[in-house]
């Protein structure tokens, strides 16, 4: 019991500072290519209760930090915020050529994520100054940030709709092989689902994770 709350008070801060602001980075890049959506739906702040959903960001996270504890003895957690509410209308309304918003705006989450990685990275070398008492708690909760945010940029550019990446392709995509792709955003959720339980999801993303981590971890003094 200790060692799973001790693992809650690791890994909660990092998942709520990333979900957090990975969901205000969208707000704040949708809001700068003119639509007001996301300030007048209240998604606009860096307070994390408006970003909550019951089930990716408390339920899941819980299971799978309960699971990896019990099963393999690390923790292992995932987690993920409400999205903010866009309305690409907006971008047309305002003269911003389509694409090239929706792209920056699907882009901001992840993007924000590997920044807020290497501000830990950075902050861990100036946390190793302070007493060990502060020290390891605190080296603690940055690695399992950094991990925590490497993993929803990595995961959230995965090209399928209605992730990041999925919009960011087809942003880029020309016609028709956009609307091919947008058309597949009604069954993302379920194609996920499929690459997470067959195991294929871990071949996706455990290769840009290690060389992503790696980075970090040196910028942090670890490796």
């Amino acid at each position: 019991m200790n060692e799973i709350l001790q693992s809650i008070i690791i890994w909660a801060p990092g998942i709520l500072f990333a979900i957090t602001l990975h969901e205000w980075a969208h707000g704040r890049m949708a809001t700068h290519f003119g639509d007001p959506t996301p300030k007048l739906m209240g998604r606009l702040t860096l307070n994390p209760i408006p970003h909550i959903d019951l089930a990716w960001t408390i339920i899941i996270p819980g299971v799978m930090l309960l699971a990896s504890l019990l099963t393999t003895g690390s923790p292992f957690v995932f987690g993920g915020a409400k999205p903010v509410p866009i309305d690409p209308r907006y971008f047309i309304r305002q003269g911003q050529s389509f694409r090239v918003s929706l792209f920056w705006v699907s882009a901001a989450g992840p993007l924000m994520n590997l920044l807020l990685a290497l501000l830990c990275a950075l902050a861990f070398r100036a946390v190793t100054l302070l007493p060990s008492y502060f020290m390891v708690p605190m080296a603690n909760m940055l690695v399992a940030a950094i991990q925590m945010n490497v993993l929803l940029a990595v995961f959230n550019l995965l090209p399928i709709p209605p992730l990041d990446g999925g919009r960011m392709a087809g942003a880029l995509l020309p016609h028709p092989w956009d609307g091919y792709l947008a058309g597949m955003e009604r069954f993302g959720m379920a194609i996920v689902l499929v690459l997470a339980f067959s195991g294929l999801m871990n071949h996706l993303l455990i290769p840009a994770m290690g060389l992503l981590n790696q980075f970090y971890l040196q910028v942090a003094g670890l490796a």
